[in-house]
């Protein structure tokens, strides 16, 4: 449970509430193609632009790989100017490229989808404004709970299934960048209005160099935490991002049957955002359970959990298609087991590099965004190269083969280390 009772008093509460909302709305929006990618290649289509599963997979991992890596390019820019100025001048260039795309509407074309992606990767790199503005503000014992609070805005994801593809019927896909644009400029007011950067009697800035960057980046463990957060981020983000290609691609009819005899509903693009919506939830509210769990039994322990079940679900889809139910129960399973690996990565992560978390933080969370990116763009190239999604389930299944076999490989050296003085369970 989450003790609002002891934020009372402390920190300045409007700066919290606007850092959540500035999280929340930008994550909708950093995924936001996802839900919407069967209607805008329909729709491209209709104007005589054909994309093929290549060139899918690229507009809607484009936002996920740029977001991974402006989260460090953002994080040098807090340091400099301060996270208020930095969160406007993203939000800035997310807002422009949200009214661009309404206006311009369904005469869009697939160059400049590639530059509204892009510019929509700014939104992905909230993570490394909203959470330091709201730490900054607060004692470290409050840190969980502030930062719990920010960062919950991965719900987002959820939102956007929900709705988008039912906004979109009713009014195509282009209102669905004017209503996010409308949002996002409310939060651009109220943020204006109501965030405050931390005074310096409260927060003194630690600006980061390019050769703290260096010298992590020659330690063995940052690469392993790389390895694994891509894993269990990256493929959450991944799976959420194609969540909705993959479903119309392989289930249209069983969608249209669910539909019409459960949902009462008859657009199946419709109907995939929702059953999208469902499956992704699982691993969205789950993380802070994995970490609960790695707390209890140690990281290494939990993640040898959330990997094999992932692990073998994947296999499960990768071994031709199977009947519609038991596909949606295996990725229900890869979705929680995913979302409880991403806990359990931060369960490890603050015990190994507790005095360098800001760094850490850049550098997995960007390995996060980049394998979410591999994960889309390998979806993409398994179904355009061999007609189905198998191959594609099969390479990531081997990548989590192998990060189970570095945590066996890496476990005894981390017990006996910093592991015996890190105060949790490794």
């Amino acid at each position: 449970m989450v003790d609002f009772k002891a934020l009372k008093g402390k920190g300045h509460f409007p700066t919290l509430l606007m850092a959540f909302l500035y999280f929340d709305i930008s994550f909708m929006v950093w995924t936001m193609l996802g839900p919407l990618g069967p209607e805008i290649r329909d729709s491209l289509a209709a104007h005589g632009i054909i994309i093929n599963q290549n060139q899918l997979a690229t507009l809607l991992s484009l936002p996920i790989l740029v977001g991974a890596l402006l989260r460090i390019v953002l994080g040098f820019i807090v340091d400099k100017i301060g996270p208020k100025k930095t969160a406007l001048i993203a939000q800035s260039i997310v807002i422009t490229a949200l009214f661009y795309t309404y206006f311009k509407g369904e005469n869009i074309t697939y160059n400049e989808l590639l530059l509204v992606a892009f510019a929509l990767g700014f939104a992905g790199a909230s993570f490394a404004v909203a959470l330091p503005q709201a730490g900054q503000w607060y004692p470290p014992k409050l840190q969980g709970v502030v930062l719990g609070i920010a960062g919950a805005g991965n719900i987002g994801v959820v939102l956007d299934f929900i709705f988008a593809p039912k906004i979109a019927e009713l009014w195509g896909w282009p209102a669905v960048f004017g209503i996010g644009g409308v949002l996002n400029l409310i939060v651009f007011i109220l943020y204006i209005i109501l965030a405050k950067d931390a005074p310096r009697e409260i927060y003194t800035p630690r600006p980061k160099k390019i050769k703290d960057y260096v010298k992590l980046l020659k330690d063995k463990d940052t690469w392993w935490f790389s390895l694994f957060y891509a894993i269990s981020f990256g493929g959450f983000v991944g799976f959420a991002s194609y969540m909705k290609v993959y479903l119309m691609d392989t289930y249209e009819n069983d969608l249209m049957i669910l539909g019409k005899n459960f949902l009462h509903e008859s657009n199946v693009k419709v109907v995939a955002g929702y059953i999208g919506a469902v499956l992704i939830f699982a691993g969205a509210v789950l993380r802070a359970v994995g970490g609960g769990i790695a707390d209890k039994i140690g990281g290494v322990k939990a993640l040898y959990l959330f990997y094999t079940s992932a692990g073998i679900f994947t296999l499960v889809l990768a071994f031709g298609e199977l009947p519609f139910y038991f596909a949606l129960v295996a990725i229900a399973f890869i979705m929680a087991s995913l979302g409880m690996a991403n806990g359990a990565v931060f369960q490890l992560v603050p015990q190994r590099f507790g005095k360098d978390m800001g760094i850490m933080t850049g550098i997995v969370g960007a390995a996060g965004g980049l394998g979410g990116t591999s994960l889309i763009k390998t979806l993409g190239w398994s179904k355009a190269t061999f007609g189905s999604y198998s191959a594609g389930f099969m390479i990531f299944a081997g990548v989590i083969i192998i990060a189970i076999t570095g945590l066996n490989s890496v476990k005894t050296r981390w017990r006996t280390t910093w592991g015996a003085v890190a105060g949790g369970r490794i």
